[in-house]
């Protein structure tokens, strides 16, 4: 896959978010959900609207916490069909400015050892600005139906008969007939 530039961009800068916290809705245009769908490998993105908030927290970290829906155009695997499939993906997320990744993932580490539940790892905050438009494709992408199928389709596997002359003796048994007729057009006595 070719670096391309995010599709979807909404850029949140930190410095400006409020103390109490941050609520914002967004909605791809129609040229980033086309690139989004070439991406992704779909027939189109149809829609796609996220909603956040979102919260600082100690240390210069900030909670993102939201909901993705869309409406994505796909190709049933069974049937072949055109198909419209709904997505609908849960965000939350911690963001922390990069100089603390390394001492956050640690700590990720040690809950994984220690059999604790494990949070995940807490994203960048890249040059003071947090993506949201990113954050809501990186969910997109997550919530594609890998295998979409139609509702009713069902997967009926061609069933042939079987052939009683074909299995894994055949080509012995046929030998074995051109044998018998071999010999018996030999002439005998001679």
């Amino acid at each position: 896959m070719t670096n391309r530039p995010d599709p979807w961009r909404e850029p949140v800068t930190v410095a400006q978010i409020p103390e109490t916290g941050l609520h914002l809705e967004i909605e791809a245009d129609a040229a980033a959900r086309q690139v989004m769908a070439e991406i992704a490998g779909l027939r189109a993105v149809l829609s796609a609207h996220a909603a956040f908030d979102v919260t600082p927290k100690r240390d210069g970290r900030f909670h993102v916490a939201g909901q993705l829906t869309a409406r994505v155009g796909q190709t049933c695997v069974v049937t072949l069909e055109e198909i419209e499939n709904e997505i609908s993906e849960p965000i939350d997320l911690v963001f922390a400015p990069p100089e603390q990744i390394p001492q956050m993932a640690d700590l990720v580490d040690e809950a994984e050892e220690s059999g604790e539940e494990t949070p995940d790892p807490p994203e960048p905050i890249l040059d003071g600005i947090i993506d949201l438009g990113r954050v809501a494709t990186d969910a997109l992408y997550l919530g594609i139906d890998p295998y979409p199928r139609k509702p009713d389709a069902v997967f009926e596997p061609v069933v042939e008969a079987a052939d009683p002359e074909d299995h894994p003796f055949a080509a012995l048994k046929a030998l074995k007939a051109d044998a018998k007729t071999s010999a018996s057009r030999k002439p005998k006595g001679k």
